[in-house]
């Protein structure tokens, strides 16, 4: 950390919006702009990026959202509407309703489209496959696309987890990547447009200055604030990766509650047996506590659940999708009879876990530790493919 003239503490790390602002001003001023965001998009003193860009001399014509909405509004799922922005009287459009990606009406004049959404460093986070979207809807229409990355918030050294069968792409797994990916949104889009075309040439990434790739998001001295309205801290984000796969099923994964995924359980389960297998399982930084909570919507609304929490110990040894996939086998195994997977078309673990292969191998009563093993050659594999893609190196302090 280190101190600005006026005795402010200013964070460690520059995010790709404040060196756009102060290094690149000249690129905004009097340009016809839009910008995809949420209210989470905070540089390092707490400003919005919008401010910034208009501060900087854009003239903004247009806002673009994300799942939740411009403002983080809106609970996961819940279909958000156009509307319009009365501080700069633009229109805000929601690319989580009637359109999933920009109209070209909605682009209409717009000479430059910024991007700056908070990454959960998760394959499914649906504001990958919104920012993807929009490159595509920008590259179709010829406007230059500027991703101003951020660091990822669970590290970019860290990878885990299988990688996405294509045919199970969806809003919640956009690229075959794996679960905990280790890579910035700005090093994913350039991954994809290098090897997939994404954006027809329109990309350009604006790096982060100063983020080491091995540290956690408390590491960078940037303020917190939620992304979504179910990801309350930074290490509710390292759970996640595990704890979402929950998700997948009829028990609850602590949405309604003060503590969405690190609550974790439903009424029929005995929290207390629960903590006791999962502690006895040597899983590496995380132990389990029992806890009972009532969720006020969502799954088991009004009902007293059971279940546990995980806390992290080791934030460097724990591996949270190890850990979810002994969390789903312990859950089961408890009471299988009670055992219900969710979704409509097909079942929603599937295209959380990218495949067919977490559903056949739990229900299988295999070792978890054998699937997630296995899964750990696939996440090996992954990490030697986008190397070449990274554009910071580990101990670097330095994007670019």
């Amino acid at each position: 950390m280190r101190r600005s003239g006026t005795g402010a503490v200013k964070p460690r790390v520059r995010v790709g919006a404040e060196v756009l602002v102060e290094e690149q001003a000249h690129r905004l001023r009097g340009r016809r702009v839009a910008i995809l965001t949420n209210g989470a998009a905070l540089d390092g003193q707490a400003r919005w990026v919008v401010d910034r860009v208009v501060e900087a001399g854009a003239q903004l014509v247009a806002l673009f959202a994300p799942e939740h909405g411009l403002r983080g509004e809106a609970q996961a799922g819940v279909p958000v509407g156009d509307a319009r922005e009365p501080r700069w009287g633009v229109p805000v459009y929601s690319l989580y309703g009637a359109h999933r990606r920009p109209t070209p009406e909605s682009l209409d004049g717009v000479e430059l489209f910024l991007c700056d959404l908070p990454d959960g460093g998760c394959r499914y986070w649906t504001f990958v496959a919104t920012a993807t979207q929009a490159l595509e809807a920008c590259g179709e229409q010829g406007i230059p696309f500027l991703l101003l990355d951020r660091p990822n918030p669970v590290g970019g050294l860290a990878v885990e987890g299988n990688v996405l069968d294509p045919a199970f792409r969806s809003l919640v797994g956009a690229h075959p990547m794996a679960i905990r990916h280790g890579l910035t949104l700005g090093e994913i889009l350039a991954w994809q447009a290098a090897t997939a075309g994404l954006g027809q040439g329109r990309l350009e990434v604006i790096p982060i200055r100063g983020w080491d790739r091995a540290w956690l998001y408390w590491e960078t001295g940037l303020p917190w604030a939620a992304p979504s309205p179910n990801m309350p801290s930074p290490e509710t984000l390292l759970l996640y990766p595990g704890t979402c796969l929950v998700e997948g099923t009829n028990l609850s994964e602590g949405r309604g509650t003060t503590h969405p995924f690190r609550w974790i359980g439903a009424p029929w389960i005995d929290g207390v047996r629960l903590a006791r297998e999962l502690n006895g399982r040597g899983l590496p930084g995380v132990a389990f506590r029992p806890v009972f909570f009532t969720p006020t919507f969502s799954k088991h609304a009004g009902t007293l659940c059971a279940g546990v929490e995980p806390h992290v110990l080791d934030p460097e040894a724990f591996r949270p999708v190890r850990t979810g996939l002994h969390l789903l086998d312990a859950l089961y195994r408890q009471a299988p009879e009670r055992w219900a997977w969710v979704g409509e078309e097909r079942p929603f673990i599937d295209l959380l876990a990218g495949g067919e292969t977490l559903r056949r191998h739990l229900e299988g009563g295999r070792d978890p530790d054998r699937l997630a093993d296995a899964w750990d050659e696939e996440a090996a594999a992954f990490r030697r493919e986008v190397e070449g893609f990274w554009l910071y190196r580990p101990g670097s302090g330095e994007g670019g």
